[in-house]
């Protein structure tokens, strides 16, 4: 965890982003590591979390974190509380609270809000479209003999 601080601290004074870090350990090894790089690489889904996944990931060659631990300087947000369970890893340990990010301006609090809701309810309209040709793909998904599942 004190890692994940330090790189919490070199993000924000380097102003990369907020003050948020991630490491991922393996075998008491760190395997991959990250901080937010949102404002310095116009990219929304920059996170620690997501930065120190695609690191981990990287390293072992793999697209799952079985057998590893997340140690991140905050309690993740929606999305990366999402790709943290398809990257499958065995633990999570975070240091502050989301209320902590919130007092401090990272509210996330509204996803929290908008994911529950039925889609015509959400604040950000959604249109379902080509549903049939998508479904297809998902019926030749199916029937694919040589498909990495995951």
């Amino acid at each position: 965890m004190k890692r994940a601080i330090e790189l919490a601290r070199t993000g924000m004074e380097a102003n990369h982003g907020g003050p948020f870090g991630c490491v991922i350990v393996k075998d008491n090894r760190i395997i991959g590591e990250g901080y937010n790089r949102v404002t310095t690489s116009n990219d929304p889904t920059a996170h620690a979390e997501v930065v120190a996944i695609r690191n981990a990931c990287e390293h072992l060659g793999t697209f799952q974190l079985t057998g590893c631990d997340i140690y991140t300087s905050c309690e993740p947000c929606p999305m990366c509380l999402g790709a943290i369970y398809w990257a499958r890893p065995d633990r999570i340990y975070y240091a502050a609270k989301r209320e902590d990010a919130a007092d401090a301006g990272f509210d996330d609090s509204f996803i929290y809000t908008e994911i529950p809701l039925p889609i015509d309810d959400r604040s950000i309209p959604m249109e379902n479209v080509g549903r049939d040709a998508a479904v297809d793909l998902f019926e030749n998904w199916k029937q694919k003999s040589d498909k990495t599942a995951y």
